[in-house]
């Protein structure tokens, strides 16, 4: 770790977590010098009442994100789902273009839910039945363990299920938290792409590196379908147009969809097939009109392939594990789970129940989902800079997949942190 007054050259920045304001950080370095952005900033959301989460990050900052970044340079920005249209609109009013979102969807999510008909219970003295033991009285699996290191069952404080007669029973305040968007957005540039990456490197995504799985993809035979007239052909007439060859691929290509692989979002998923449907093959619509799909395709175009979730990249929230690795020598501090204990009053969830960690973080992203981020949009040798580094996932990522990075973050005890996880990494390398 070091702080800002101690950097003589912006290029001392690099493979460092510096404790900064990163507004003052980003004026070290040069227009046009960085690769990439990857960062999980503030949602606005004054998470567990930390001052830093106030608002998402002002377009001033953005600005700043936007001159250092090269032309074409790629930025990924987590959001809330809540607040996601404050943070893309900042960043398109800092000069961005916003080219896509992708969807981190998970199954651990705790619902926060006001529980209004036991609110109006409560106010209005009316007596409510008990029906049995809350299912979440359950020990906190993630984080079962004591401050001297041994294992330990924290029980979460839940009230018995109980059940009302208002009108107003079963209704609350929000839904079960399953997402996360990550704003997709790219330094304008001038020319075509390809004039871009000639001559910064950047302007694409690393389709390939992406990939998802490790099955091989078969080449496909695709004809072109165009014409002029009628007979259900686009443009009518007869369907005419070379027939092209895809090249063979490892993997499915990459989605703006990312899933953490619990069961409970792959039951969402039914088994399916895909592949292209046969030349003049009838389907229906919503309304079940009949229409005809695919003119004038191939008849054997190619096997359809099945899966469920697995064509889409999956990764969990992150471990214990990979929270605290290389924090061995660090103090354990209160982090609060996403659980939270029930409101006496109102029965709404409010505060969280405290549980001991050395990486006392309240919003650590998993380090697979940071090198996945980090490898599609740099390129190869390539600087990453996250404004808000919290506890260092984005250059413990960067680390792993052999880019360098600059990480600014105000609070010193997650620099400290930070510093500890990326170190543990260059060590792992070596040996």
């Amino acid at each position: 770790m070091k702080h800002l007054k101690d950097i003589k050259h912006w290029e001392e920045l690099k493979n460092q977590v510096v404790c900064c304001n990163c507004l003052e950080g980003l004026k070290l370095i040069p227009d046009n010098s960085l690769d990439s952005i990857v960062t999980d900033p503030p949602y606005g959301l004054s998470f567990m009442g930390k001052k830093w989460d106030y608002d998402v990050p002002s377009v001033k900052i953005w600005k700043e994100c936007l001159r250092v970044l090269k032309p074409g340079g790629f930025l990924l920005a987590f959001a809330g789902a809540r607040t996601q249209h404050r943070m893309a609109c900042n960043i398109e009013d800092g000069g961005f273009e916003i080219r896509d979102m992708i969807a981190w969807v998970y199954g651990s999510g705790f619902p926060k839910s006001h529980n209004i008909g036991k609110a109006v219970d409560k106010l209005q003295g009316n007596e409510r039945e008990e029906i049995g033991e809350n299912p979440n009285k359950r020990p906190n699996s993630q984080e079962n363990y004591s401050l001297d290191g041994k294992a330990k069952n924290f029980q979460i404080n839940v009230q018995p299920l109980s059940k009302g007669t208002s009108p107003y029973e079963g209704w609350g305040t929000a839904l079960k938290p399953a997402l996360e968007p990550i704003t997709v957005a790219r330094k304008p540039f001038k020319g075509t792409v390809a004039d871009n990456v000639l001559k910064y490197g950047t302007g694409g995504i690393n389709i390939d590196g992406c990939r998802v799985g490790t099955e091989t993809m078969p080449s496909v035979k695709i004809k072109q379908s165009y014409g002029n007239g009628s007979d259900n052909h686009f443009g009518g007439g007869k369907p005419r147009g070379k027939e092209v060859e895809t090249k063979e691929q490892q993997g499915r290509f990459p989605a703006n969809f990312i899933h953490d692989g619990s069961d409970e979002v792959v039951e969402l998923f039914p088994e399916t097939k895909s592949g292209a449907k046969k030349a003049n093959q009838k389907d229906y619509n919503n309304n079940g009109d009949e229409f005809i799909t695919n003119l004038g395709a191939s008849v054997n175009e190619y096997k359809a392939s099945s899966g469920s979730a697995s064509r889409f990249f999956y990764c969990a929230k992150a471990s214990k594990k990979d929270r605290n690795e290389g924090l061995e020598g660090f103090e354990e501090k209160n982090k609060k789970t996403d659980y939270g204990t029930f409101d006496k009053r109102s029965g709404a969830r409010e505060e969280s129940t405290p549980l001991p960690t050395k990486n006392n973080h309240p919003t650590v992203k998993p380090t697979k989902l940071m090198q996945y981020l980090v490898r599609l949009v740099t390129p190869k040798g390539g600087t990453v800079l996250d404004p808000f580094m919290g506890s260092g996932s984005t250059g413990k990522a960067c680390k792993l997949e052999g880019f360098n990075f600059i990480g600014f973050e105000m609070d010193e005890d997650y620099c400290h942190i930070a510093t500890a996880r990326i170190t543990e990494v260059k060590q792992q390398k070596l040996f």
